[in-house]
C-alpha cells in the first residue's frame, strides 16, 4: 500500500519554503518510527539552500493512508523567521494533500470490442439501402462507440470503426492524465493560512540532567554533643 502526498508552501514568503523542509523532516522521522518508507518524488527547492517550494513523497507501507490523512490539510512551523528577525510572526503554513500521481493507460484490444453490422439512412445508393454494410463498434472497458458507414464494404468500415476507437480510447487518457496534472497545481493555490490541522515546533535541546541537579555535600550535618 503506497500513497502520495503532497506539501507546499504554496504562494507564501520564504519562510514557508523553510518551513516546508522542516515539517518533511520531522514527517519522514514520524513515518520511520511507524515502519513506514517515505522517498521524495518530486522537490522544487527555495531560493534559498535547503527549502522547498514543494515536495512530493510517497508512504509506502501497512497504515500508510491512514498516516497520510494525519499530516493532511494546514500545517503550521511554529518558530520565528531565520531571515527577518524584525518580524514577529511566528507561524509559518503549508499545505498537504493527497494526490494522485498518474492515470492507468488503457491497453487497446480488439477482443474487447463488439461489432455489430446494422444499416444507416442518408444518400448512398440503392446498394447501402439493401445491404448492412455499416459497422457499430463497442469498447466494452470504456463504453466508447462508433458507427461508421463511409466505405461500401463491412470490412473496410470495421477497420475504420477498430482506428477511431483506438484514438479515442487513447485521447481519453491524455485528457485524464491532464486533469490529474492539474488537480495537483491547484493544490498549492488552496494553503488556507490559519486554522492548522497540525503545529510542529523545533525540540527543545536536552538539558543535561546532572546539570539540573543539585550538587550534594558528602558530609553530613554535624553531630550534636
Amino acid at each position: 500500500m503506497s500513497v502520495h502526498l503532497l506539501l507546499s508552501a504554496g504562494r507564501g514568503p520564504q519562510e514557508c519554503a523553510w518551513a516546508l523542509a522542516r515539517l518533511l523532516r520531522r514527517l519522514e522521522a514520524d513515518a520511520a518510527r511507524q515502519g513506514l518508507e517515505t522517498l521524495q518524488a518530486e522537490t522544487v527547492p527555495g531560493d534559498r539552500p535547503g527549502t522547498y517550494r514543494s515536495v512530493l513523497i510517497r508512504i509506502s507501507g501497512g497504515g500508510a493512508e491512514a498516516f497520510a490523512a494525519s499530516w493532511t490539510g494546514t500545517l503550521c512551523w511554529q518558530a520565528p523567521s531565520p531571515y527577518r528577525a524584525d518580524t514577529g510572526r511566528k507561524n509559518w503554513y503549508v499545505i498537504a494533500q493527497p494526490c494522485q500521481v498518474d492515470t492507468p493507460r488503457t491497453t487497446f484490444k480488439e477482443a474487447d470490442v463488439d461489432v455489430v453490422a446494422c444499416r444507416t439512412g442518408g444518400p448512398g445508393g440503392q446498394h447501402r439501402n439493401k445491404a448492412s454494410t455499416a459497422v457499430r463498434a463497442t469498447h466494452r472497458p470504456s463504453g466508447i462507440v462508433v458507427v461508421v458507414d463511409t466505405e461500401r464494404q463491412l470490412s473496410l468500415n470495421r477497420r475504420i470503426a477498430m482506428r477511431l476507437l483506438r484514438q479515442r480510447v487513447e485521447h481519453g487518457d491524455e485528457v485524464a492524465g491532464r486533469a490529474v496534472t492539474t488537480a495537483r497545481w491547484h493544490i498549492h493555490d488552496e494553503l488556507v493560512r490559519g486554522n492548522p490541522t497540525r503545529i510542529e515546533r523545533p525540540e527543545k535541546p536536552k538539558r543535561d540532567q546532572a546539570s539540573q541537579e543539585q550538587p550534594r555535600s558528602g558530609r553530613g550535618r554535624p553531630a550534636r554533643r
